[in-house]
């Protein structure tokens, strides 16, 4: 076996590219012993293993089952008629949102003077009165009463509209969910049809019916189940997993799994701006934790870049505790050439 002269203790930072190749191109001269990197790979992979599935085993994340709109129309079908009716209204969270989904402002949010919203512009579309109740009463195999209940609602006007829809929120006050009411035109039928259809399982199909096979887009379910919060409060279906899961900013909730089992720890950084004012209160507040964190990021990025902020692992010098054992036998800088 071929052995490299000693060049001494040369610091690698002095030698131009010409003495470096030299040295490492000459012959070794020191104690040589017998390694296997193919033995020990297949070792560590085997440990390795292992341990990932007898830590799965201890520690994996519960398997919770999914939130539906089903088991949300069974626990409160009140609630669920109420939110539908915001979605009729066209005062629903997913109604006055804004971009990219439809071109309201109530949820817009500024950094400083832009909206990087606004500038991306509408590229996913909804009409929640359209996408959450109407298209999917339309998808049902036609009634009598159903389609003229849907045939009488599109052809009226929009002040006769919110005559039906605020007599009918007088109907929802009573805790139940009427077939008819006085001077609620149509909206009853619509109502009771979609809660029907929400029971039985059939809406969470439809708001996924025209993405691919193995979908994995939710947006439409978790918009409209969404919308409960702002329809009903503390009181909605969904606002109660939410809190009982930890799953809440203040909660810490970006960073949380289900329950208390602990989550993605590299998010940390992103959940502690929630924390700090002004992101707390702030309606621009997720755009500010963007911000910050973007800002955070290209510094990483930048360091080797950045004179003082690239020379903190030089003076301060944590790479000697970690080769201390090098030191404490050759007292060079690691990477030294011998």
């Amino acid at each position: 076996m071929k052995r490299r002269q000693a060049v001494g203790h040369i610091p690698a930072g002095t030698l131009s590219a010409r003495q470096r190749r030299q040295a490492e191109g000459a012959t070794w001269v020191g104690p040589l012993r017998h390694y296997d990197i193919l033995k020990e790979a297949a070792i560590a992979t085997v440990v390795v293993a292992v341990l990932t599935v007898a830590l799965a085993l201890l520690f994996s994340s519960p398997d919770a089952p999914p939130v539906t709109i089903a088991a949300w129309a069974r626990a409160q079908p009140v609630g669920f008629s109420q939110t539908v009716l915001t979605e009729l209204e066209g005062t629903s969270a997913s109604a006055t949102y804004g971009p990219p989904y439809n071109h309201a402002t109530g949820d817009t949010q500024y950094l400083g003077p832009v909206s990087i919203e606004r500038l991306l512009g509408v590229h996913y579309p909804i009409n929640p009165a359209q996408s959450f109740v109407l298209q999917p009463l339309s998808a049902l195999p036609p009634t009598g009463a159903l389609s003229h209940a849907l045939a009488r609602y599109r052809s009226a006007s929009a002040p006769e509209r919110v005559r039906w829809e605020h007599a009918y929120a007088r109907a929802l006050a009573t805790h139940e969910v009427p077939s008819r009411w006085p001077g609620a035109g149509p909206v009853p039928v619509l109502e009771t049809s979609l809660l029907s259809m929400a029971r039985s399982g059939a809406l969470d199909a439809q708001l996924v019916a025209h993405a691919s096979f193995y979908t994995t887009n939710y947006t439409k379910p978790i918009l409209f189940l969404g919308d409960s919060w702002k329809a009903q409060r503390a009181k909605s279906y969904w606002g109660k997993i939410v809190t009982a899961e930890h799953l809440k900013s203040h909660q810490w909730g970006v960073m949380n799994e289900t329950g208390s089992w602990p989550g993605q720890p590299w998010l940390w950084l992103y959940t502690m701006w929630y924390q700090v004012p002004p992101m707390t209160t702030s309606i621009n507040g997720d755009l500010y934790v963007v911000a910050i964190m973007a800002v955070l990021t290209i510094g990483l990025l930048m360091l080797p870049l950045i004179p003082g902020l690239r020379d903190i692992p030089r003076k301060v010098p944590l790479h000697r505790l970690i080769w201390r054992q090098y030191y404490r036998d050759h007292g060079a800088t690691p990477g030294a050439t011998r």
